[in-house]
C-alpha cells in the first residue's frame, strides 16, 4: 500500500512539472513567433484573401499619364478594360460576356448600388467569376467639392461594403470625374489602394450610345495604344457593344490585361 502511495505521488509531481514547463513555453514564445502571430491578427481577412489571388506582377500603373506599363518582358501591346458605376443594371451580364470572351476587367463599384440586395448578389457573382472589384466612391460625388470628412466616408464606406459582400477589400480606386484631392490621395494610400484614371472612353456621349457607333470608336480611336486604360460604364449600349469591342481590340493585336497581374505594392 505504501509503495502505491509513493508511486502515485511521483506521477502527480511529474505531471505538475510538465504542465509548468508547457505554461512557461506559452509565456516565453520566441519573439519571431509572436511577431508573426500579431501580423496575422492585425491583417484583415479580406486583405489575406486578396493577396492569395494576386499573380506575379507583369504591369504597373503610371500615375503621370495613367497608362499601364509592362514590367520586365511583359507584352507592351496590352490594354486594360474597366467598367464604372457597377453594379447598377447590366454589370453581371457584362461580366458573363467578358467571361465568354475570356477577357478580364475591373468593375468599379458605387456603394449606393449595394444598398439593394439584388445588387449585392450581382456583385457577389461577379467577384466569384474572378473579376477584380474596384472602389468608385459611395455616391459618385466630385471629391473636390466635399470636405475632408465626407471624402473619407465616400472612400472607406465602399471598402467596407465590398468586403462584406465579397470577402475582399478593393485594391484599386477610381475617383469620380478623375478628380483627386491631396487628402483623398492620402486616404487611398493609407488603405493600400492604387489610384487609377483612364486613357479614353466614350459611352456617356450621346452620339456613342448605340452598339455600332460605340464599338467602332472604342476600337478605331487613335487613343488605342500600348498600355491604354479603357473606360466603360454599366450601360445597355455598352453591354451590347462589349463583345465587338473585345474582338476588335484583339484584332488590332492587343492583349487584354488581367488586373490581378498589376503591381499593387
Amino acid at each position: 500500500m505504501r509503495k502505491l502511495t509513493i508511486l502515485f505521488t511521483l506521477l502527480l509531481l511529474i505531471g505538475c512539472s510538465n504542465q509548468g514547463v508547457q505554461e512557461q513555453k506559452k509565456e516565453t514564445a520566441p519573439p519571431a513567433e509572436k511577431k508573426a502571430l500579431n501580423q496575422q491578427t492585425d491583417k484583415g481577412e479580406g486583405d489575406r484573401l486578396a493577396d492569395k489571388e494576386r499573380k506575379a506582377p507583369l504591369y504597373r500603373v503610371n500615375q503621370r499619364n495613367w497608362s499601364i506599363e509592362p514590367i520586365g518582358k511583359a507584352n507592351p501591346a496590352a490594354v486594360l478594360l474597366t467598367i464604372d458605376d457597377a453594379p447598377e443594371k447590366y454589370a453581371l451580364e457584362m461580366a458573363k460576356i467578358l467571361k465568354k470572351e475570356k477577357a478580364s476587367a475591373i468593375f468599379f463599384v458605387n456603394g449606393k448600388f449595394l444598398e439593394e440586395d439584388d445588387n449585392k448578389r450581382m456583385l457577389e457573382e461577379i467577384a466569384h467569376m474572378g473579376f477584380e472589384i474596384g472602389n468608385h466612391t459611395y455616391s459618385h460625388k466630385d471629391l473636390k467639392s466635399l470636405p475632408e470628412a465626407e471624402q473619407k466616408e465616400e472612400i472607406l464606406k465602399v471598402n467596407e461594403m465590398v468586403e462584406k459582400v465579397t470577402g475582399k477589400r478593393p485594391v484599386f480606386f477610381r475617383a469620380p470625374f478623375g478628380h483627386y484631392t491631396d487628402f483623398s490621395k492620402q486616404v487611398i494610400l493609407e488603405e493600400k489602394m492604387i489610384p487609377m484614371n483612364w486613357t479614353y472612353g466614350y459611352d456617356w456621349e450621346k452620339e456613342y450610345q448605340k452598339k455600332e457607333s460605340l464599338s467602332d470608336v472604342m476600337v478605331n480611336t487613335p487613343f488605342l495604344i500600348n498600355g491604354a486604360s479603357l473606360l466603360m460604364h454599366d450601360r445597355q449600349w455598352t453591354k451590347e457593344a462589349l463583345s465587338d469591342i473585345v474582338s476588335g481590340i484583339r484584332g488590332k493585336g492587343y492583349e487584354i490585361i488581367d488586373p490581378k497581374t498589376i503591381q499593387i505594392k
